[in-house]
């Protein structure tokens, strides 16, 4: 709150002096405010009048601050989705979006993954002072695979950066060989497999004493793996009602979802408590 609206001095401690915050910083300019997916629904409040109507209190102001700004927003999550859960504000949404444009994943960009592959050498040359090349047969099968099916990209160009940065930091007499390839291959390709099963890996690691898996139907583990992921993300009971029921909520007059919850638990004898004690 404090980067975005500024804060007065003794506003809170460590705040040993003014600031004015991005949003006055950006009076009669451009903002860019990237992962506004992740902005707590307090700060959507404020943010909202601002873009509105150009006003807003800086943390312990006293006095409204006023700048006239535009605005470009980035996020990676998807904004409609996070409304339906209850996390972020739809008359926000409504009112940022007025032009979007979606970037394509690396995985769905092949044609830029050799130039970068390049610039991230320049990079790291540049940080380091070490010049680093691949041999002719390393750089040919890193970029058949780069271009491949088989190459997830998950992290776009983190997972590129991290890559090349690994495959430098191994290279001796500044060359990428292709064992030193290979098994930088085999690594991304067991990092994205692990991050594909991860999530379910962690939840029958943690709940597995209390629900044997194995015995659900495909269909009732997925249905119970992604309650279970929603619960241990949330505050409260109410909470994860919210968001699980987010769209069927809507046509009753009246909310019932923690008691929905509570039902849909027990059929396999748990509870919001005990889902609470091994999150703690």
């Amino acid at each position: 709150m404090s980067a975005l609206f500024g804060h007065k001095k003794g506003a809170f401690t460590g705040a040993v002096s003014d600031r004015p915050g991005l949003l006055k910083t950006a009076d009669k300019g451009m903002v860019f405010l990237d992962e506004i997916g992740e902005l707590g629904l307090d700060e959507q409040v404020m943010l909202l009048r601002a873009i509105e109507e150009k006003k807003f209190f800086s943390v312990g102001a006293d006095k409204e601050s006023e700048s006239d700004f535009q605005l470009i927003c980035g996020t990676n999550r998807d904004l409609q989705q996070r409304v339906k859960e209850g996390l972020f504000r739809e008359d926000l949404l409504a009112r940022i979006n007025l032009w979007t444009f979606k970037l394509p994943g690396l995985s769905d960009r092949p044609e830029d993954i050799e130039p970068n592959i390049d610039y991230e050498l320049d990079k790291y040359a540049d940080k380091t002072g070490d010049v680093i090349r691949f041999n002719k047969e390393a750089r040919t099968e890193f970029l058949n695979f780069a271009t491949s099916s088989d190459a997830k990209w998950d992290a776009n160009f983190r997972d590129l950066n991290s890559a090349i940065t690994r495959l430098c930091t191994l290279a001796f007499g500044g060359r990428i060989t292709i064992d030193i390839l290979n098994e930088e291959i085999k690594r991304l390709k067991s990092l994205w497999d692990s991050e594909k099963f991860n999530s379910a890996q962690l939840l029958r690691e943690q709940y597995g004493h209390l629900i044997d898996f194995t015995k659900l139907d495909l269909f009732e583990r997925l249905q119970l793996e992604s309650v279970l992921r929603v619960c241990n993300k949330s505050k409260s009971l109410s909470d994860a009602g919210r968001k699980l029921f987010a769209v069927s909520r809507l046509s009753k007059k009246s909310y019932n979802d923690s008691d929905r919850l509570k039902k849909f638990l027990a059929k396999y004898d748990l509870t919001w408590e005990l889902i609470q004690a091994k999150n703690s």
